[in-house]
């Protein structure tokens, strides 16, 4: 999702260079280079925004749906560990970057902030929209800041698997990429913040991909283009806006994001592997849990399981 856009925000600042609004340009690039460090500070939320009334329509479209399975003390900080990528994320953006499924209403006195790659914020325009949304640079440091609140009500929300996880993003897959990601709860024990997992049924439905298995040419190719431009690109495809044969508009499929409870985490300033893997493994139980007892709501067949890699 944030690759089109990056791509018309960079467009339109070059096209404007060459108009008589250049200095707009000039100017705009000195206010970035002095507010540079903002993503990393909890970013600049703007509720109008995040209440905009196209983030309604695009939640309907599919539609997007949060589910609730425990409160949330609004005294704590919160690490949700969000599963899968998918191949947009859809449902990480909507229901943590909008208020299109009522994340303030559903978890009251919560502030959610979902993490990005720090590149997106080095697109012009883009980067100030997406604070505006609430979305934080995916940096060690950005985790700080926003689990560090002293009196509590942060969220912060990570998609684990990340832009590797969507390239195996295609309908009927359960493969998470999570066996050996392990930042994110090291994080969550130096900072004292319970760890919340959290399953998105349906992201995995909205497109199809181009075959692409480990070992092939074109997931070398992936690979290597990942490596290098720090983004994955899945070759997806699903309807078109007038037919529904082929196109790059997603499936018109339910997405229900369902939050697990928070997992107690003891806070430890310099916590050791083994206590950093025993945090992880019981995440992993808790998540595989998470995902089996509500599967059957949203028509994953009975011998479907996660499998972590």
């Amino acid at each position: 999702m944030h690759k089109v856009w990056a791509q018309c925000c960079i467009a339109a600042f070059i096209a404007l260079l060459f108009t008589r609004f250049w200095l707009l340009c000039v100017l705009y690039a000195a206010w970035w280079f002095v507010d540079r460090e903002a993503p990393l500070r909890g970013g600049r939320r703007i509720h109008v925004v995040r209440n905009s009334a196209v983030w309604r329509h695009m939640k309907d479209f599919f539609p997007v749906t949060l589910v609730k399975t425990a409160e949330l003390d609004p005294r704590q900080n919160y690490l949700v560990g969000f599963h899968p990528h998918g191949v947009l994320a859809v449902g990480a953006f909507i229901n943590f970057g909008t208020e299109a499924t009522g994340f303030s209403t559903i978890f009251p006195g919560i502030t959610p902030h979902l993490m990005t790659l720090p590149l997106w914020f080095r697109v012009p325009f883009l980067r100030d929209y997406l604070m505006s949304a609430g979305l934080v640079s995916s940096d060690k440091e950005s985790a700080y800041h926003v689990l560090h609140r002293p009196e509590g009500g942060n969220l912060l929300a990570i998609i684990v698997g990340g832009s590797q996880e969507a390239l195996d993003a295609r309908p009927g897959s359960c493969t998470l990429l999570l066996k050996n990601r392990k930042g994110f709860v090291r994080v969550a024990i130096e900072q004292g913040s319970p760890l919340v997992p959290a399953f998105s049924f349906g992201e995995n439905e909205l497109y199809d991909q181009v075959s692409n298995p480990k070992g092939s040419w074109l997931r070398w190719i992936q690979h290597r283009l990942q490596q290098i431009m720090g983004i994955s690109l899945p070759l997806f495809h699903a309807r078109g806006i007038f037919q529904y044969s082929f196109g790059v508009v997603p499936y018109r499929r339910p997405i229900n994001t369902v939050i697990g409870k928070p997992i107690p985490v003891l806070k430890k300033h310099k916590p050791s592997d083994e206590e950093v893997d025993r945090v992880h493994r019981k995440y992993l139980e808790e998540l595989s849990k998470l995902f089996e007892e509500h599967k059957a709501k949203y028509n994953v067949p009975e011998d479907s399981h996660l499998e972590f890699i």
